[in-house]
């Protein structure tokens, strides 16, 4: 017996394959588009001397710093790919030149933080150091194997994340990174990734020798978890508390008070002083160790 709707079905349902296919392509397109036009609400910012040689070049809210020296400047952080050339300008309006930057640094992978890197290292040539785990996540373009599948597999299209980057050097907990008289100090304080690195150095601001941290990322996020990550955390409030500190900072500027601090520091003709703030630097160690205590997940 022929059954003659076969033929009629079948072409149909290649319709629907085909069609279905087509549509996955673009949305991955619309996706990897979308993310490489993606600077996450960021706006340039006004970059200002903090102390010393130590400048905020970030973006309104997504952090980064410059620490210049006489054989050539660092930079901590990159924000997304899209905001890296808001970097390059800050540094500029300051009378740097990012051909001038030697050392790239990195607090953590994310496309927030770590995305632009790879922008900064092919306009300056610089050389892009970071902890075992972060240089993973870095070289694979922000994959992250404690990532949330779902978000993992969308890495790895390219619909989130951002393009590799070469890593050139990495870093042990406590290793000095140094650049002439410039020595900044890494220390792996996981718990919001597990290569999350915060970075200990001085600062001479006139007479006196200023303490300076730049603390990592301290919350957990409900899209990224491993076993050890409690017990990363408590250790990492445990080392921060143990540094000497004067002036903070972190990778995202309203936790550190950016703009109120600038505002009173312009206002106080360029004073240091609103940034002497080791009292924020506990409270911010405090909110995070009552956030882990109390389960909360970013």
């Amino acid at each position: 017996m022929r059954i003659s709707w076969l033929p009629h079905f079948t072409k149909r349902y290649r319709l629907v394959v085909v069609l279905g296919l087509v549509s996955i392509l673009a949305l991955v397109f619309v996706g990897r588009w979308l993310n490489a036009t993606k600077r996450g609400g960021q706006g340039p910012a006004e970059p200002f001397r903090i102390a010393g040689n130590f400048y905020y070049v970030g973006a309104t809210d997504v952090a980064a710093f410059l620490i210049t020296g006489p054989q050539g400047h660092i930079v901590i952080d990159g924000g997304y790919p899209t905001t890296a050339p808001m970097i390059i300008a800050s540094i500029a309006k300051l009378g740097f030149s990012i051909k001038d930057v030697k050392i790239l640094l990195n607090s953590e992978p994310h496309p927030d933080h770590a995305g632009g890197l790879g922008v900064l290292q092919r306009e300056s040539g610089a050389q892009l150091w970071a902890s075992e785990a972060s240089a993973y996540s870095l070289a694979s373009g922000g994959d992250d194997p404690d990532l949330i599948m779902p978000l993992r597999a969308l890495v790895r299209i390219g619909i989130i994340g951002y393009p590799p980057i070469r890593v050139d050097h990495r870093f042990k907990d406590g290793d000095t990174i140094r650049l002439g008289p410039l020595a900044l100090t890494a220390h792996i304080t996981g718990g919001h990734t597990r290569g999350c690195t915060s970075w200990s150095f001085p600062v001479r601001d006139g007479d006196r020798v200023l303490n300076v941290v730049s603390a990592c990322d301290l919350g957990r996020l409900s899209t990224s978890q491993y076993p050890e990550q409690k017990a990363d955390l408590e250790r990492s409030f445990k080392l921060l508390r143990s540094l000497p500190v004067d002036i903070w900072v972190t990778c995202h500027a309203r936790w550190w008070g950016r703009y109120r601090k600038f505002v009173a520091s312009a206002a106080a003709k360029g004073s240091v002083e609103p940034f002497i703030d080791p009292a924020g630097y506990r409270a911010y160690i405090d909110s995070a160790e009552a956030d882990l205590r109390k389960n909360r997940l970013h």
